[in-house]
């Protein structure tokens, strides 16, 4: 269809049928691969066609857990690598924080909030979403740049410095390993922006309320 002769069509299909991991394979019908291995022909069919746009619906969501996983690893890997746009549909929190740059919550077809991970976990646009998000272990998505304060630490209190993209639960587990009361929060630069201590750690993982009406 897009005017292409058969022997470049040929290689650039053995190109991304082996960089999604399918190398020996290429003779198979689909029922004689598994479903994780489908979703990866799946993949190498669109990006074969070299589109700008990918649309991929719930791409994942038949897959058990592991290979789930592996999934939205090479999906990560991939755009990482290509620089695609790709629109990716899920009902599934979890796998939207994972993958995602900028997410759009919908709520009966109407676009509710959209904005990156950080902005969504942090202010809920309403019940809605705050529900959405509430089982959501935030600690492992939130980057210290998101909850960070201006209040220094007091005078004798031990310290150390973390990476503003760093998460909340790596800080933590720095911390407690280096029996640390505060943490300063440095930039690319290494320049001072912020300040962490415990209890600020303990108000981004406790759980949001969410009010009845």
């Amino acid at each position: 269809m897009q005017g292409i002769k058969h022997d470049e069509a040929t290689a650039r299909a053995k190109k991304w049928i082996d960089r999604v991991g399918l190398t020996g394979y290429e003779d198979r019908y689909p029922s004689q691969l598994s479903g994780g291995m489908q979703q990866r022909v799946g993949l190498a069919r669109a990006l074969t066609c070299d589109t700008e746009i990918l649309m991929m619906d719930e791409a994942f969501s038949a897959l058990d857990p592991l290979i789930r996983s592996d999934m939205q690893d090479l999906l990560l890997e991939l755009q990482e690598e290509l620089h695609k746009t790709i629109i990716f549909i899920t009902h599934d929190l979890d796998e939207a924080l994972k993958i995602g740059d900028r997410i759009a919550i919908l709520n009966g077809g109407e676009l509710v909030q959209h904005g990156n991970t950080q902005e969504i976990l942090m202010t809920p646009a309403d019940d809605y979403v705050r529900d959405f998000v509430k089982k959501v272990n935030r600690s492992h998505v939130l980057h210290a740049n998101s909850v960070m304060t201006d209040q220094k630490p007091e005078k004798g209190s031990t310290n150390i410095k973390v990476d503003e993209m760093d998460t909340v639960d790596s800080i933590l587990c720095e911390m407690l390993r280096k029996n640390a009361d505060c943490c300063i929060v440095q930039d690319s630069s290494g320049s001072d922006i912020g300040y962490l201590n415990k209890k600020d750690i303990a108000e981004v993982v406790r759980p949001l309320e969410v009010v009845d009406h």
